[in-house]
């Protein structure tokens, strides 16, 4: 493919796709932002109408696109898996009619083959959907990611605001590899239009490997400038977790249940192909939570 490419975003105004939309812009491409409200949309690119959980919203917003970006998940719902999955098939299907060589997907980290949570179940799913149709599909398995506006670190920068101290359960001695949203940004960007990474699915991860608590721990040093005391119980069900979550953060029950369930299998990257393809070094986890905090709110 040529340099200046047709990319479509879905999800342009969300916590990834608004960040991505200026990343692509600055690289020269001809950037369509997807939304199910154009008239409200006053970031860069080609604001168009469309909506995933619509198939005939789709012809129009791929027409003449090169690469497609997915970055569509409904974690809120309880059907999420069947909505995401519904979604997936019928944009897979639009992307090959209209000609799309490429659709990038950002997926979840974790084993292949484990017992894996519904939340990680339902993305490897959209990964089979979105390229069912034949278009070769790059996809990006990241665990949580941090930034300002993210769901995952709303849920810690409000526990380590609100709560002197934290009970948690035995799940948050599970090893995961957060990664900063710039981190995220530039390999997404940095796969879109490249040949070599059609059909191919990367591990995406920050420089650090650490437990929940750990994390907890290092963002309270940051935004307090004191690590919170954290006493770890054995019973505390993804349910009863939830339930706390929403009483002491504003993430919804049913959104804190779906991510939850996945916080109980350790999520490392064990392949680093993506560095051979998207060159430079990962940041750091505190570094992270530093441009989180600078951000806001």
């Amino acid at each position: 493919m040529s340099d200046a490419l047709s990319v479509l975003v879905t999800g342009a105004t969300g916590f990834i796709g608004s960040r991505l939309v200026p990343e692509l812009v600055d690289r020269g491409h001809r950037v369509r932002a997807m939304t199910r409200h154009p008239e409200r949309y006053d970031g860069p690119g080609d604001p168009v109408a469309g909506d995933v959980g619509d198939p005939g919203t789709l012809a129009a917003p791929l027409d003449g696109v090169d690469v497609a970006v997915y970055l569509v998940h409904s974690l809120d719902d309880d059907d999420f898996e069947d909505k995401d999955a519904e979604a997936a098939r019928a944009f897979g299907l639009a992307a090959a009619a209209s000609g799309t060589r490429q659709i990038v997907f950002l997926g979840g980290l974790g084993k292949d083959g484990t017992d894996l949570s519904a939340h990680l179940r339902s993305r490897r799913e959209v990964e089979r959907l979105l390229g069912g149709s034949g278009v070769p599909v790059t996809v990006l398995r990241a665990a949580i990611v941090v930034g300002a506006g993210s769901i995952s670190w709303e849920m810690t920068r409000q526990l380590v605001k609100n709560l002197p101290a934290m009970v948690v359960p035995r799940w948050a001695a599970t090893r995961t590899q957060p990664i900063a949203i710039d981190d995220v940004v530039r390999y997404l960007a940095g796969v879109v239009g490249r040949e070599e990474a059609f059909g191919r699915t990367f591990e995406i991860g920050g420089a650090d490997q650490l437990s929940y608590v750990e994390m907890l721990q290092q963002a309270a040093e940051i935004i307090d400038g004191h690590r919170v005391p954290v006493l770890t119980v054995p019973v505390l069900t993804p349910k009863l977790s939830s339930y706390w979550i929403s009483f002491v953060t504003d993430v919804d029950t049913t959104t804190g249940r779906n991510l939850i369930d996945s916080m109980g299998t350790e999520v490392i990257v064990t392949d680093h192909a993506i560095r051979d393809l998207v060159p430079g070094e990962p940041l750091t986890y505190a570094e992270a939570v530093r441009r989180a905090v600078a951000e806001g709110p």
